[in-house]
């Protein structure tokens, strides 16, 4: 929000500033690959990797699936579409207009939240948008929580960010009201007329927000092709290895279409990275094995994934192997534990599918006999995205990494289900294990 908006004195202003900066540098610094928690603490800065963001995007609301979208994104030409630099969100491109509210939409895992994360971290660090006093991100998934409470504006943000109890940012006093209204009035402006707002949002849930009160529509459409290569160079200070990955990601059309995802580009490589590092470890071990050994051996690293089935096979695979060695110390081969988690996970994927859910809670998890204690185990396969500020637990709500992890480990279920149940998991009249 703008500085004639914000605190009444400059020291007070000063003073939250420099809290809130401290609180959210923290907070952002860090980002955690594939799982919010349980995954490994990389900083945002030293991995961090443009992403492709355009001016304006279809008026209509897109129902083809999402991986149609990016395929379909994916042949368009660059040169006809105008690009926004995520930190010039709000610099007008014609200086008569003044942008207040920007909306920008992306599919699952295309990079809204890191964007927002790294806008944040930017202002917070003092290198971007320092005309701005105050950034307070908040997230819907959480505010969704509080939807039968009533709050004032300050009440929200202080519930979200309690170092800033004290501040008073409207010189009058506001009414409390739910969170819908509350959000309304802010959006169009009866609330900090001059405060600046982006939301990001998945393009189903675009068309929610009246159009009326936007003034610039944007899109992230992921890593164009330059900056794919640029993220594995990023991830991998090996740049053998690096050289490697992005070769392989190449070689297969519907892989390099996909790694637009930066969610898709973590999970190839993951998996490649594995897949190289085992085939080094065989080929120390085929120096001094028979002959009978190493055709085995180099059987067993031939399939190198080539196809977007063959690569979240091979992603559950590691993920369960890494679940093993955490909690029994090592790769103990059990066929009944993968048989266990594949069902639990599967049945999770899929009935959260036919319910067209993407997020999801500790009941369902419970309902499909995964306990929430050990959903880390399924590390990488489900997100537990946990909150607590100010000593309450905002609540605790799971999602798969994106989309076509969800819709592949429901197709798995599907035909696991047929083949230990002999019945068809869409038979109505069949009750579902």
């Amino acid at each position: 929000m703008k500085q004639d908006e914000a605190a009444d004195t400059l020291e007070d202003e000063l003073f939250f500033i420099h809290q809130l900066k401290c609180s959210l540098k923290e907070k952002y610094q860090c980002v955690f690959e594939g799982i919010a928690k349980q995954g490994d603490s990389t900083l945002l800065n030293n991995i961090y990797t443009d992403l492709y963001i355009t001016q304006g995007c279809s008026e209509q609301v897109n129902t083809e699936h999402e991986v149609r979208q990016i395929e379909v994104a994916s042949r368009r030409h660059e040169s006809q579409e105008i690009q926004v630099e995520c930190k010039n969100l709000f610099e007008a491109p014609e200086q008569d207009k003044q942008i207040r509210t920007v909306l920008t939409k992306g599919v699952a895992g295309i990079g809204k939240s890191v964007s927002v994360q790294k806008f944040v971290l930017d202002w917070a660090e003092g290198k971007e948008n320092q005309d701005i006093s105050f950034i307070f991100p908040l997230p819907f998934r959480e505010m969704n929580l509080k939807e039968k409470e009533k709050l004032s504006l300050m009440d929200l943000i202080t519930q979200f960010f309690p170092e800033t109890k004290g501040l008073n940012l409207t010189r009058r006093n506001q009414k409390s009201s739910s969170l819908d209204v509350l959000l309304t009035n802010l959006i169009k402006g009866n609330l900090l007329p001059s405060a600046l707002i982006w939301i990001t949002t998945r393009p189903a849930a675009a068309s929610k927000i009246p159009p009326d009160c936007i003034d610039r529509l944007t899109e992230i459409r992921g890593f164009n092709d330059a900056q794919k290569e640029e993220y594995f160079r990023k991830r991998f200070t090996d740049e053998n290895l690096a050289k490697e990955i992005i070769d392989h990601v190449k070689q297969s059309k519907s892989l390099f279409i996909m790694c637009h995802i930066p969610v898709f580009c973590w999970i190839s490589a993951t998996v490649l990275q594995n897949i190289l590092e085992e085939k080094k470890n065989n080929d120390v071990k085929n120096n001094q094995a028979d002959d009978a050994s190493k055709k085995l051996q180099e059987s067993n690293t031939e399939d190198t994934p080539k196809t977007l089935t063959q690569m979240y096979a091979h992603f559950l695979r590691f993920q369960i192997l890494q679940s093993r060695r955490k909690y029994d110390g090592e790769y103990t081969p059990d066929v009944s534990w993968d048989k266990d988690a594949i069902l639990s996970l599967g049945k999770l994927a899929f009935h959260q599918l036919e319910r067209n859910n993407v997020i999801f809670y500790d009941t369902d998890l419970k309902d499909c006999g995964i306990d929430v204690y050990k959903a880390s185990v399924y590390s990488g396969m489900c997100t537990q995205i946990f909150k607590e500020e100010t000593g309450i637990v905002l609540g605790t709500m799971y999602c798969f990494v994106h989309l076509s992890i969800q819709e592949f480990i429901a197709a798995l279920y599907a035909h696991l289900f047929l083949d230990i149940n002999k019945k068809c998991v869409f038979d109505q009249d069949f009750v579902h294990v």
